[in-house]
């Protein structure tokens, strides 16, 4: 079964503090896992950040939301104990705990109404109707605006001239951690037209591999025979490796060729283009109160 949501967590967490023990949060995951026969994968499935898997992060609030009703109390940190007023709860077999359902208590609608100092905080506390943890609510949001930038960029990169395109090739591959240092790297991207390699950069910054680079303002889908071309090329230099860079796509069969193939090659369409110049700060600015990152005008203005 799918992982349950945090509000469907607080009546079996509550349940399972019945009876009066102090709990941990690992032995809460355990019982709770138990319970909705969670498998293996699902337990360690992560949040889209990576920084907390899923399942912990919807029991933390649970407890959370518990807690600030005064159903349950934590003893100390990573604990939790049922209260009097918990008990007395449970005593009238309710089916199912919401934030809907908390607000019958004083302290938790205390919570809910607290004045926050900022708009962020606000956003943290979801409405009763709500079913994903606040983290969840705040990644999702985080996502949704990268992904419309990475569109937004895309378009931009798109828009400027071939000459632009192969230096922020150049910049992209040096954020990576490619090239050892700008003025090699410029003069490696800048060897065009020969055989259908745009470059040569270093794998590292001593210089010991060399990567072959093809780098492409594609409006459509790339086919194989395109890859093909290059790997033709990379054969007459008796290369290893090489990466091709593109605005566009790449299609399915241009995928599964390399795939199957020697040297090794990396196909790096639009859509990962846009990603990796998010994730390197190369053509974006970042709005510090909340790390929400936009595009750098300044950056796509050409001399």
């Amino acid at each position: 079964m799918s992982i349950p949501d945090f509000q469907s967590l607080m009546l079996p967490l509550l349940s399972s503090a019945s009876d009066e023990e102090v709990w941990t949060l690992g032995d809460a995951r355990e019982r709770l896992a138990s319970v909705f026969a969670l498998s293996r994968e699902e337990i360690e499935e992560r949040l889209p950040s990576g920084r907390q898997r899923r399942f912990d992060n919807r029991v933390a609030w649970a407890k959370v939301y518990l807690e600030q009703a005064g159903l349950l109390v934590s003893p100390k940190r990573g604990q939790f104990q049922i209260t009097p007023e918990g008990k007395a709860f449970m005593a009238t077999n309710p089916n199912k705990i919401t934030i809907a359902s908390l607000n019958q208590f004083e302290k938790f609608r205390t919570f809910r109404s607290s004045a926050k100092t900022n708009k962020e905080e606000r956003e943290a506390v979801p409405p009763p109707e709500v079913i994903g943890t606040p983290e969840e609510l705040l990644e999702q949001s985080y996502q949704s605006l990268n992904d419309e930038l990475a569109g937004s960029l895309l378009e931009q990169v798109k828009q400027c001239s071939p000459t632009f395109f192969e230096n922020l090739v150049v910049e992209l591959l040096l954020k990576m951690g490619y090239g050892r240092n700008r003025v090699e790297a410029g003069k490696a991207i800048g060897r065009s037209g020969d055989e259908g390699i745009d470059g040569i950069i270093s794998e590292d910054r001593l210089g010991l591999e060399a990567i072959y680079i093809q780098a492409k303002r594609w409006t459509g889908s790339v086919g194989r025979p395109e890859i093909q071309k290059f790997v033709g090329a990379l054969h007459g230099k008796r290369a290893r490796k090489g990466v091709f860079l593109t605005t566009g796509k790449f299609s399915q069969d241009a995928r599964d060729y390399v795939s199957q193939i020697d040297p090794r090659v990396v196909l790096i369409d639009g859509t990962q283009l846009s990603e990796y110049m998010i994730e390197h700060n190369l053509g974006v600015s970042v709005k510090a109160t909340y790390e929400i990152k936009r595009i750098d005008t300044d950056f796509f203005t050409e001399e």
